[in-house]
């Protein structure tokens, strides 16, 4: 912060006294960012006179998407409380201009935060908070200041990092108890460890209730559970929490007319969650002091339902335990797919009714909005603690709050209206609104939990708005939260399909090949997908893109799910959407990918996109969201861009006059063939004469990390010379023995030849070597050649008669555009195949000059590779220290092969990827 305020400081007084708006206005901005806020790149980071069409077309001086903020820019002269006439007459203060300009504006680019300067004073409005005075920062103050404007660089939203760090402390703290109790539990010899488990989950349950409840005032007073637990002692505690749990689920007039006071005064919840019998372990003093202590000193009325349901969730599932814990998704994803689905569109409608000149005329299509708020139904078929569900019903009341604060009007239109809550109640949204299933019956209690957390949450916000309280117990509503597997049951049974229903969600993240014959998860896919063609090729979330269409058909329904990236790459592609499609689902809106961190301990990366899909083909206008930007586009396909319907489907052979490619040599000798150099060398001091049967043996690693390892080639040593080396000959007799035990009668078969590979490719001249599996952290996939004296393992591809033609169009920007589109990953890593990205792939038809200058280029590549012998192609091709040489080589490769495909040097990947498939499209006619 010392730095910060020093550099502050400069600014201010390198400032004091200057700017001019034309002038002056991207150097203050970029110089502010770069030198204040430690912004490496703000001219990326930055975007300067966006157009913005009113009326008129205008331009926002400053936008920062990353953040959301939106800077309305003046000169030094000008008083920014005082208003300007505009260009269409109009007299508007520069806020109100601002303003202006974010109405105009897509939703999802809408500023939350809007700053006016004018080089001598920033005003701050938060859009959250749309009716509070500004903040006003000086800028002789900004040394001490500078922290205001904090938010410019900080692209988590604050309030949320606070609530995720409350809501993951508050899982921690539900850890601590799950492991002090398990042992009392566990301790029962009546009891199975199933059965211990089961209760154990549920006390959880209930204790967060109590302890929410308190903390929220919906047990009417603070520290009513504390004080009610306090006056026992351990031996006493397990029925006291009994009887409370008792009461709870009583209505006053069935209690005990001679209860205690201290439970009398406990309100009736209702709602299921105490109605079942729960026996309470005997607690010791640790137990009872760590509830008392730690857990009700704890503030639970802070956490977010969203995270927390999730959190708790995984804290106490034996699984997600065992697997580090505490994975969930984050508020920002939940918004990728729930924004674009429905929520956008209510609130564009929500701000168009908000232009309305008159009272009247506002409030009635607020209310109109209210009630469409009040129909919706949203669906979540992989529900888990319903984190999806939670948070769209935390959004659509905060909606509703807000045209609350607009119509709760008295008959004179100022003041808030009162009313009897018997016969009228504001609210229109309900939890039972939202519908869900679930596998894990403890992630179905979580979930109602959650949702019923969120119910009072939302609740003390609404009495805020309208000055009455409102009476959050008993439960009277209930979230549909339904136990069962969703790939077995019939959706429509749950949730009778309509028009107004929208399905989300984040089904379950498992590889085809990850699961094993004869799984569960195989079965539901062979029930999910009973008919298709090669569903065993597809990952386990998009059998719920299957049920998804088949619940939606014929009707307007629009569902989005996160999913692995696989559903838009490689096989899959062709398989799931080439059906879909065919039935008549559009995709609206997509992801492309990004990465997603868990929050267990392993922080596994997982790489995921959304689709937002439906039949309805009216939309005008699909959106892609790449990298936190937006592009509106006419048409999404399979691939998630903006092209035609191409499915790239395996082929076995090229597409294009082309050398074919195959597989490296698959020996199946059990490692008795492959040394490493130290191993050959003490192999050949025990037997010199192996020697010329020794050759360079090269995977995918070890080409990318120019370290071969060694294989004893013995498939053309004659038995004559072979019985001359009695080691060579052990070897060759475990590798017979190796391939006799092996289940496989194909590979028990070739133990009749055990000097031979069971897949051989040896070319005898030189030949390009391709890896197969490829960091994504590249740029570019190094490809390289070889001569015949070197051999490939099956983890490379081999294109034997290449030549530098050849290598310079794989190498190019437009051959890695396809491979990133089409291949398939392993993990997030590239895997490129032969049958789908090589055997597909549109080669240009260049003019011998274009080819001879392609030859020229690849050249340049290989030469530049060579000036650093010490250093491997992982290294060279990392995005991070890729030399400056090698990079301008392959720039200018990809100059070269875009030229001889008549592309434009400055063609955006996309529009690449668009005119490759325009391509595959015309050579695969009528094949």
């Amino acid at each position: 912060m010392d730095l910060q305020k020093s550099a502050a400081a400069a600014f201010a007084a390198k400032w004091q006294g200057k700017g001019d708006e034309k002038q002056d206005s991207q150097r203050f901005w970029i110089e502010l960012l770069q030198k204040v806020y430690g912004v490496e790149d703000p001219a990326s980071f930055v975007r300067f006179e966006t157009r913005v069409k009113l009326s008129h077309t205008s331009f926002i001086d400053v936008m920062i998407p990353a953040t959301h903020t939106m800077i309305e820019q003046k000169g030094r002269g000008v008083d920014l409380e005082k208003p300007i006439r505009q260009s269409d007459g109009t007299l508007l203060k520069p806020a109100e201009q601002a303003k202006r300009y974010a109405a105009a504006l897509p939703y999802s680019e809408r500023p939350r935060w809007i700053i006016t300067c004018n080089f001598r004073q920033f005003q701050v409005f938060d859009m959250e908070h749309p009716n509070d005075a500004p903040q006003l920062i000086e800028l002789a103050d900004l040394a001490d200041e500078a922290y205001r404007l904090q938010f410019m660089v900080d692209v988590k939203d604050s309030h949320i990092t606070k609530e995720m760090e409350i809501s993951k402390s508050a899982g921690e703290l539900v850890g601590r108890l799950y492991t002090a109790l398990q042992p009392l539990y566990l301790g029962a010899p009546q009891l199975s460890e199933a059965q211990a488990t089961e209760y154990l989950n549920k006390l959880c349950v209930r204790l967060v209730f109590c302890l929410y409840a308190e903390d929220a005032g919906i047990f009417g007073r603070r520290n009513m559970f504390h004080d009610y637990l306090d006056d026992y002692r351990p031996q006493h505690f397990a029925k006291a929490l009994s009887d409370l749990f008792q009461v709870l689920d009583q209505e006053p007039e069935a209690r005990d007319p001679f209860l205690e006071a201290g439970l009398a005064a406990f309100p009736y919840v209702n709602g299921g969650l105490f109605a079942e019998r729960v026996p309470v372990p005997p607690m010791n003093d640790a137990v009872r002091r760590l509830i008392l202590e730690d857990a009700c000193n704890f503030d639970w009325s802070q956490i977010s339902p969203t995270i927390f349901g999730a959190i708790f969730e995984s804290t106490l599932n034996p699984a997600t335990r065992r697997a580090g814990g505490m994975h969930y998704t984050s508020i920002e994803n939940i918004h990728k797919v729930i924004d674009p689905l429905f929520l956008d569109a209510y609130k564009e409608e929500f701000h168009a009714a908000m232009q309305e000149k008159t009272i009247k005329a506002r409030t009635e299509k607020l209310q109109a909005l209210q009630q469409k708020l009040a129909a919706i139904r949203c669906f979540d078929p992989a529900c888990g603690s319903g984190n999806f569900l939670t948070e769209s019903y935390l959004s659509l009341r905060r909606l509703e709050n807000d045209i609350l604060r607009e119509t709760v009007l008295d008959k004179a239109g100022s003041g808030v209206l009162g009313f009897d809550e018997a016969a009228y109640s504001p609210i229109k949204v309900s939890i039972q609104q939202f519908y869900g299933i679930e596998i894990n019956d403890f992630a179905v209690s979580v979930a109602k939990t959650a949702i019923w957390i969120a119910e009072s949450q939302m609740m003390q916000e609404t009495e805020g708005i309208v000055h009455h309280e409102m009476n959050f117990l008993p439960l009277t509503t209930n979230a549909n939260i339904h136990e069962g597997n969703a790939l077995r049951m019939d959706w429509k049974e749950i949730l009778p399909p309509g028009d107004d229903v929208k399905i989300m969600g984040n089904p379950p993240f498992v590889g085809a090949r990850l699961m094993k014959a004869g799984s569960a998860q195989k079965q539901d896919m062979a029930a999910v997908f009973d008919g298709w063609k090669n569903y065993g090729n597809l990952d386990y979330v998009c059998a719920w893109y299957k049920l998804a269409a088949d619940y939606m058909k014929g009707t307007r329904i629009h569902a989005a799910f996160v999913s692995t990236n696989s559903v838009s790459q490689g096989d899959s592609v062709a398989i799931l959407w080439k059906p879909l499609f065919t039935a008549g689902i559009h995709i609206d809106f997509a992801h492309r990918t990004f990465i997603w961190d868990s929050e267990s301990k392993q922080k596994a990366h997982v790489h995921c996109v959304i689709v937002g899909f439906s039949y309805d083909g009216t939309a005008k206008s699909r959106t892609i969201f790449t990298g936190g930007q937006s592009e509106h586009v006419t048409h999404i396909n399979a691939y998630l861009i903006d092209a035609a319907d191409v499915f790239v489907e395996s082929r076995s052979k090229p597409l294009c006059q082309v050398p074919a490619i195959g597989i490296g040599n698959k020996p199946i000798d059990g490692g008795n063939y492959l040394f490493t150099k130290e191993e050959m060398t003490a192999f050949l001091q025990q037997e010199p004469a192996a020697k010329p049967y020794f050759r360079k043996w090269y995977g995918a690693q070890e080409f990318l990390h120019r370290q071969p390892r060694y294989c004893l080639w013995l498939g053309d040593c004659s038995p004559h010379e072979l019985k001359k080396m009695p080691h060579c000959l052990e070897r060759v007799e475990n590798v017979r023995k190796y391939r006799l035990k092996s289940p496989s009668k194909g590979t028990q078969k070739i133990a009749n030849t055990p000097t031979r590979f069971h897949v051989e490719n040896m070319p005898t001249g030189n030949y390009i070597v391709i890896p197969e599996v490829s960091s994504e952290r590249r740029r570019y996939v190094p490809f390289g050649f070889m001569d015949g004296s070197v051999f490939c393992s099956n983890l490379v591809k081999l294109m034997p008669d290449a030549t530098l033609y050849h290598f310079g169009i794989l190498e190019s920007n437009v051959h890695m555009a396809w491979m990133r589109t089409v291949a398939g990953r392993l993990k997030s890593d590239y895997r490129y195949s032969k049958d789908i990205v090589y055997n597909n792939f549109p080669w240009p038809t260049p003019t011998p000059e274009q080819k001879a200058a392609i030859e020229k280029t690849a050249q340049a590549i290989l030469d530049a590779r060579e000036l650093y012998p010490d250093s491997s192609l992982a290294d060279l091709y990392d995005e991070v220290l890729m030399p400056k040489e090698l990079r301008e080589a392959h720039r200018a490769n990809d100059r070269a092969v875009m030229r001889a495909y008549g592309f434009p040097i400055k063609m955006t990947e996309a529009d690449c990827i668009a005119a490759l498939m325009q391509m595959y499209e015309q050579l695969t006619a009528g094949k």
